[in-house]
């Protein structure tokens, strides 16, 4: 995660907010399409009639308790999501470590369900760290990771 400098020192890189949205927009995209998915099949099993339904606000909140659970799980055990690995970035705590359960809840928490406000009060209120609020919070962090040359250069061979 953190590099050492020629100091001795560890050195971290923070996430570019821009990148930071985009991996957002990713993993938004992909849970939208599997919850309302989801959501007209069950309605189309049970019947349902969709043009009462159209431009509802009703799957915002199944889609949102998904994208909560999706980012929870994923971002604990591997520190990433999909949008997160396609822009090389990663969760950790303030040191550069894997973050707590309880850190990556709190850090889901805001951008599952009040983003805007979340990332507009982190805007204002911002420190050296490009923390939003409940990422300050969950004492949690967005870096960039580099691609391991090595994979690169990875020979495989049968047993």
């Amino acid at each position: 995660m953190s590099n050492v400098d020629n100091n001795g020192s560890s050195k971290i890189i923070l996430a570019k907010w821009k990148d930071r949205f985009l991996a957002w927009f990713v993993d938004f995209v992909i849970i939208s399409m599997v919850s309302t998915s989801i959501f007209f099949l069950t309605f189309l099993y049970l019947n349902y009639d969709f043009d009462n339904f159209m431009g509802s606000s009703i799957i915002s909140i199944p889609t949102s308790v998904m994208f909560f659970s999706y980012c929870v799980i994923l971002e604990y055990k591997t520190g990433q999501t999909i949008g997160k690995r396609m822009f090389n970035l990663k969760i950790t705590n303030n040191q550069g470590e894997k973050p707590s359960l309880m850190g990556v809840v709190i850090s889901s928490f805001g951008k599952s369900f009040i983003l805007p406000i979340d990332m507009i009060l982190g805007l204002i209120i911002t420190n050296e760290k490009r923390q939003r609020i409940f990422n300050k919070i969950g004492n949690t962090i967005i870096i960039k990771i580099k691609k391991r040359d090595n994979d690169l250069n990875t020979r495989y061979s049968k047993d």
